[in-house]
């Protein structure tokens, strides 16, 4: 169903793919958007459990898409060194498809918001304050991860390999 990533040898483990997935701060949402035109936002979101848990208006291009096809695919990107020198970049990413779903129960709004709001915040008790202020105007998704792969730059593939573990030799 999903293709096999074509430069295998750039593939990061599952473990290093999921590293990312929790560590990252922004992801880009990839949706099938108004008349087929892909519509990509960037998003702060949660990874947990194989679900990944974003937030925004309860209306909108985003949500109307979702609403319309639940395929979505998402980026995150760990690591984007552009090296001028080898006219390259050295890059980690992840992406991930699955399908989405716009949670409508106001505790599955509550649990979301709050996996998002402690993530990017450790006071509970503001988190839990601000949830509360917004609850009624607050959308969140649920994407349920079907398949994922993480890539890394040739160069950081090397360089891991090399016996110094340091730069390539030329």
């Amino acid at each position: 169903m999903f293709r096999a990533m074509r430069r295998s040898r750039q593939q990061l483990s599952e473990e290093e793919t999921l590293r990312i997935l929790e560590e990252g701060q922004t992801g880009v949402l990839g949706v099938c958007g108004d008349d087929g035109y892909p519509y990509t936002v960037p998003v702060n979101y949660v990874f947990q459990a194989g679900k990944i848990f974003i937030h925004g208006a309860k209306s909108g291009h985003r949500m109307d898409a979702i609403r319309r096809c639940p395929k979505v695919s998402f980026c995150v990107i760990a690591e984007d060194r552009v090296v001028q020198e080898e006219l390259t970049a050295y890059f980690r990413s992840v992406v991930a498809f699955g399908r989405a779903r716009v949670l409508e129960e106001e505790e599955e709004i509550r649990q979301a918001a709050m996996l998002l709001g402690l993530k990017y915040n450790s006071d509970r008790a503001l988190v839990e304050r601000e949830i509360r202020k917004e609850i009624r105007a607050l959308g969140c998704v649920e994407i349920t991860v079907e398949h994922m792969a993480g890539k890394e730059a040739i160069e950081l593939v090397r360089m891991r390999r090399s016996p110094d573990g340091g730069s390539l030799a030329q």
